[in-house]
């Protein structure tokens, strides 16, 4: 059985693991790690400065300020990690990025195999479509969700960008911006409501047509079920950052 921390425990995505972690055959979670750490039924730790070292894998879910502890529980244990909060900072990026040179951590905004399939289709209608068409970003979650486009939608529009010839800006809303759309332009939408998982939309806008490209979760049990697969690959792997083309065997 493969031994999993769990960072983010008792979180929306954190009880979701913890449901399908229990229901697997080849892994179980030897502690938990949340701000709230109120569960007297399992073992959990405030922060991961709390926290003794164990477990094979740590898979994460929890909230940005908490990424600063992970990463020194991460060198000061060599445990391997599937880092899936958003937010992140760009000085704990930094981190990562030193980090992932003695020890192998699993990055991803989206842990979604459709989201990254989403990504590869944009990537190649961008190429074709960047000349004639604007492009824009849609993105809807929960209104629990703090953070802002989401991680995913930076994703979206970072792959758009690098896939263009020519270089594009990244426009948040367009309240008070009285001049017309320039066609550099990426325009990244927010929207906050109810109970949605995540829904993401790439309009690509021509003259007297419209390609839209659109993702939909129904569940938040389909970035577990990403998350937990991607703990299984990192076991025994060597130090380095990897990401969901890594598991999908592509090249970039």
């Amino acid at each position: 059985m493969f031994k999993i921390i769990l960072s983010g425990y008792n979180g929306q995505m954190g009880r979701v693991l913890k449901e399908l972690i229990n229901d697997s055959e080849d892994m179980e979670i030897t502690f938990g790690v949340d701000r709230s750490a109120t569960e007297e039924s399992f073992t959990t730790y405030e922060s991961f400065s709390k926290a003794p070292a164990g477990g094979e894998v740590i898979i994460d879910f929890s909230h940005h300020s908490m990424v600063p502890a992970l990463l020194d529980y991460i060198e000061n244990t060599n445990t391997p990690a599937v880092i899936c909060t958003t937010g992140i900072s760009a000085e704990d990026m930094k981190r990562i990025d030193k980090i992932k040179d003695s020890t192998p951590i699993f990055m991803s905004g989206n842990m979604s195999l459709g989201i990254n399939l989403l990504i590869s289709l944009v990537k190649e209608a961008a190429k074709v479509l960047e000349n004639d068409f604007d492009i824009e970003i849609i993105e809807k979650h929960h209104n629990k969700k703090v953070d802002s486009p989401s991680g995913t939608a930076y994703m979206i529009a970072d792959s758009i960008k690098k896939a263009c010839q020519e270089d594009k800006s990244f426009i948040y809303g367009r309240e008070g911006n009285n001049s017309k759309r320039e066609k550099k332009e990426i325009g990244i939408h927010a929207v906050r409501g109810g109970t949605i998982v995540g829904e993401h939309q790439v309009i690509f806008a021509g003259t007297d047509e419209i390609v839209e490209i659109t993702h939909k979760a129904s569940s938040k049990k389909i970035f577990a079920k990403g998350a937990m697969s991607a703990a299984r690959f990192l076991i025994g792997k060597d130090k380095g950052l990897y990401d969901m083309n890594n598991i999908f065997g592509e090249v970039d």
